[in-house]
């Protein structure tokens, strides 16, 4: 038997990318805020965090589980790498 991460059948999301993608949902104010929510309820340091997000908007099974919430943040990423 595998861990919560393991536990993913064909095609789905395992928990803490549903939990990833969930965060991405949420409006967050003020500096800081949404560093802190990474840390305590994902228990992941924020650089890890992004790397598992961006991997994550290339994921098939992101797009399928969240479209919203994928396309919006794969727009912010073009917009950021046409800028620099």
């Amino acid at each position: 038997m595998g861990t919560g991460d393991e536990e993913q059948g064909a095609g789905r999301l395992a928990r803490r990318e549903q939990d990833i993608l969930a965060l991405e949902r949420r409006g967050f104010t003020g500096p800081g805020v949404k560093e802190r929510a990474i840390r305590e309820e994902l228990g992941l340091a924020p650089v890890r965090y992004y790397q598992l997000l961006n991997a994550l908007l290339d994921d098939p099974r992101a797009l399928a589980h969240d479209p919203v919430t994928v396309h919006r943040l794969r727009r912010v990423r073009e917009t950021r790498r046409t800028e620099r």
